[in-house]
């Protein structure tokens, strides 16, 4: 009975402690959005992200975040900079493992990138196509989710290069 007693106030200190950072998140979020909001070019440019299929709030405010942050030149730069570029451990000719992502960028925009992806795969038709003809191929399907994620960040820097909507008709994307 003693020791219900003591929990009761932990618990309630915990739930109001929770409570407190869900309003700062929020509160965040909104501060995020106004930052945003009073920049007519980055609204545009956060539109324009928006427009590709499986790219969320989440995932432009990152994306916004990240191409803003350099001055990069071609997709292949940003790709590598977010650490999704394919690393190969070979050595001679016995030591040949996995290929994996070479993961020397921000692992946060990376897991937001993963989560894009997987949707990118059933309602974004360049993603899937790509998915679906790796796999095909007899990629592993970690594989292809990698080079569906590098696909999102080259869609996604191609959408504010060239200052247009996603154009889910337009094959030089494939």
């Amino acid at each position: 009975m003693d020791a219900t007693r003591r929990v009761a106030p932990m618990g309630r200190s915990l739930a109001n402690h929770l409570a407190s950072l869900n309003r700062e998140i929020a509160r965040l979020k909104q501060a995020i959005d106004d930052h945003i909001n009073r920049h007519p070019g980055l609204r545009a440019d956060r539109e324009r992200l928006l427009s590709i299929p499986a790219v969320g709030d989440k995932t432009a405010n990152r994306m916004l975040a990240v191409l803003h942050s350099r001055k990069f030149t071609r997709a292949e730069q940003v790709a590598a900079f977010l650490g999704l570029v394919p690393v190969e451990h070979q050595s001679g000719s016995s030591i040949q493992k996995r290929p994996r992502l070479a993961k020397n960028g921000d692992a946060k925009t990376r897991a937001v990138l993963y989560m894009a992806a997987i949707v990118a795969t059933q309602h974004n038709p360049h993603v899937r196509a790509l998915y679906t003809r790796l796999c095909a191929k007899g990629k592993a399907k970690m594989a292809a989710l990698g080079a569906a994620m590098r696909k999102l960040v080259h869609l996604c820097f191609g959408v504010l290069k060239h200052q247009t909507t996603y154009q889910s008709n337009w094959a030089g994307s494939c």
